[in-house]
């Protein structure tokens, strides 16, 4: 305790007694030092309370302006943070206790008072005036918390069992103070019942076993009859042995927080547009149903993967929001076809699957699977456009083999993909051959990338001839693989997958420059007028790509080519796909001397318009036109009306695939100026090449 001065204000209007306490306080030395205050009147005494900051007050019940206690509840309403010792003549037993019950630290009688006492009484005053203090912040504190948090309060004496529910408690439950009795049979008894063993299991632990604290979230019925879920916690008290014999604890609504959690959890298993469930969903309930066969094979199901055919020309045409309406549309047309406890998902984008539960076999997946097919196909009207679509569906039937829900997903998928290559048919049945065949096209996909890196390509060249002199002009360069294990592949055992892949783009650009290299060897060594020319098959991906004819003219620099000498060969696929920036390619390429030729001219869906919006400079003719040229007069007409239309449009033509001298007769004839084919050389090596003009005269017969 502080040794220094203790500022006290006496309030006494004897001043023999005024005299007598300072006295007896002056002979205190050893206790310290006490700087006394004195007044005769407690409306002096009021004003001295709140402008000298004393540390206590010494006070006489009967002064000039006050008596009783009365004087003493005054000043404690003036100034209650002050400790207050009443000093009265008067011994009255119920006096002293009604003033401490008052808020007065001590009670002494004048006559009995003597130095010790009053020193230690003034001290104790104050110390407990301290703690008081202290405790009222306290309680304060805890009282602001309360309120803050909004909880409700529980009090469980538990040998006495004994509870007390505070007004917050009660009121979460919806009840006023008075409707809700004190008994813990009323809080158990609306507990859900399926929470109500677990909560007292929870106790139990606590109170019993020692577990540091007690939480539990459960359910609990409020007055309306509805089900609140609500956060308890507590603390017991123990005894010196242990026994725990008293427990509190506080109530929270949580009801706020399931909901969100509660939404979080459908959110993140429900797919956000169509509001059905996703893969994650599908996954686990798929999963569900595949445990359930394993136990019992009579419970058979089935996984149907589709997507919407078409779907990325309603976004390129119509905007993606008509592609996410046809997504909704044909979702709600598909769930109220579905049985209750069949599971319809949205994978992402426009795949969507569907387990079917409890069939008796296959032809059940089957009939539904054409259903979904015809459902899908009629018309839907979304926003004033009519939109059609259809699927192709693939369906996994459920099997001792699978393990996990995604192995039958994938399956499914592959069945599509089947089934969309037959192009005739509603729905195609995984079985073994199909994941082979998948598994093959993952091998030669990785295959494929290894080869980039490793640069396994290489080239073959076929010379290219003039059909009224028989002598080569240039050569068509032709891609090989040198696969390691399988030998040398020709393009289309691989360029499928090279083109699905995006592999043929840097596949493109390797061919490409090495052409180049080899074309400007050839003319170096066989110096011909005009040069010997190169023509290569590109991509139309190719075309896709940022500044692809700066490239290419950057690659005859590097080579020392001129751009006369470069041809660049498109299919018709690739040139109805052409685009703004395609075309600007094109058109940079052209302006810089490089030759595009139009490659198996007739095979696909020839587009005249293209041919008049951007002049090409050759269309080749399919080889299986020129087989067939001396076989059927239609294919004698068409090949004829080929040359033609390239007359007429001021376009070179070459016939492909010349196999027979009957052939070359008849295409030179009817004025084809160019050919190639076995007729006149098979695809030879470089060095092979370089043999065959070596010979001279750049004839091939």
């Amino acid at each position: 305790m502080n040794r220094g001065a203790i500022r006290v204000l006496l309030v006494e209007d004897d001043l023999a007694q005024a005299d007598l306490i300072r006295a007896l306080l002056d002979t205190a030395s050893d206790d310290g030092d006490f700087r006394i205050d004195h007044t005769q009147r407690l409306s002096e005494a009021k004003q001295r309370a709140l402008e000298t900051d004393p540390q206590v007050v010494l006070l006489d019940l009967n002064l000039p302006d006050s008596y009783g206690l009365i004087g003493f509840q005054e000043l404690h309403r003036v100034a209650p943070w002050l400790p207050v010792i009443i000093l009265t003549n008067v011994k009255d037993e119920n006096e002293a206790a009604r003033a401490v019950r008052l808020g007065a630290q001590d009670y002494l009688i004048k006559r009995e008072v003597e130095t010790a006492l009053l020193i230690r009484s003034i001290r104790y005053a104050i110390e407990r005036q301290r703690a008081e203090e202290a405790l009222r912040e306290s309680e304060e504190r805890y009282a602001l918390a309360v309120a803050g948090a909004n909880d409700g309060l529980w009090d469980w004496h538990v040998t006495k069992n004994v509870v007390y529910f505070s007004p917050r408690w009660k009121a979460i439950l919806g009840f006023k103070s008075r409707e809700f009795r004190d008994r813990l049979e009323d809080w158990f008894d609306r507990v859900h019942p399926e929470d109500l063993d677990e909560l007292k299991s929870a106790l139990n632990e606590h109170l019993i076993h020692g577990v540091a604290h007690f939480e539990h979230e459960h359910r609990v019925r409020n007055k309306a009859g509805q089900y609140l879920w609500v956060l308890c916690r507590g603390l017991a008290v123990r005894d010196e042995s242990g026994t725990a014999y008293r427990i509190a604890g506080s109530l929270t609504d949580i009801s706020a927080r399931k909901r969100a959690e509660a939404q979080l959890r459908h959110d993140a298993m429900h797919d956000a547009l169509t509001r059905l469930p996703n893969r994650t969903l599908y996954l686990d309930r798929l999963d569900i149903a595949l445990r359930r066969y394993h136990r019992n094979k009579d419970k058979q199901f089935a996984v149907l993967f589709f997507d919407l055919d078409r779907f990325k020309n309603v976004n390129d045409s119509l905007g993606h929001s008509i592609g996410d309406e046809l997504l909704l549309a044909a979702a709600k047309r598909l769930q109220q076809f579905l049985r209750p406890g069949d599971t319809l998902a949205r994978l992402g984008g426009d795949e969507f699957a569907i387990l079917l539960n409890d069939l008796e076999g296959l032809a059940d997946a089957q009939q539904v699977a054409e259903r979904i097919h015809e459902l899908l196909a009629r018309e839907f009207t979304i926003g004033g456009h009519e939109v059609y679509t259809s699927a192709s569906i693939g369906i996994a039937l459920s099997a001792s083999h699978y393990q996990r829900p995604e192995e039958m997903l994938r399956d499914a998928d592959l069945a599509m993909y089947q089934a969309k290559r037959s192009g005739d048919v509603a729905a195609e049945v995984f079985d073994s051959d199909m994941h082979q065949s998948a598994m093959a096209v993952l091998k030669l996909e990785t295959d494929l990338r290894r080869a980039v890196e490793r640069q396994e390509f290489v080239l073959h060249y076929q010379p290219i001839v003039s059909l009224a002199t028989e002598r080569i002009i240039g050569f068509e360069a032709l891609l090989r693989w040198q696969h390691p294990e399988r030998g040398l592949l020709h393009p289309e055992q691989f360029i499928g997958a090279a083109e699905e892949t995006g592999l043929i783009v840097p596949i493109c650009w390797l061919g490409l420059h090495e052409a180049c290299l080899q074309l400007r060897e050839w003319q170096y060594r066989f110096p011909t007028h005009p040069p010997l020319s190169v023509s290569i098959n590109i991509s139309g991906k190719l075309f896709l790509q940022a500044r692809m004819a700066e490239r290419v003219l950057a690659a005859l620099t590097e080579c020392g080519l001129s751009p006369e000498c470069l041809h660049l060969e498109i299919t018709e696929s690739a040139m109805l796909d052409h685009r703004e920036a395609a075309l600007a390619e094109l058109r940079a390429l052209r302006q810089a001397g490089i030759e595009l030729h139009v490659d198996d001219f007739g095979t696909g869906y020839s587009s005249l318009t293209y041919l008049q919006r951007f002049s090409y400079d050759s269309l080749k003719i399919d080889r299986s036109f020129v087989g067939n040229v001396l076989r059927t007069e239609e294919t004698n007409a068409i090949v004829k009306a080929i040359i033609a239309l390239g007359k007429m449009l001021g376009m070179n033509v070459i016939a492909e695939g010349v196999e027979t001298r009957e052939q070359l007769l008849w295409l030179r004839e009817a004025q084809c100026p160019q050919g190639q084919g076995f007729w006149f050389s098979e695809p030879l090596d470089s060095a092979a090449v370089g043999s065959l003009l070596w010979k001279g005269a750049r004839r091939v017969n």
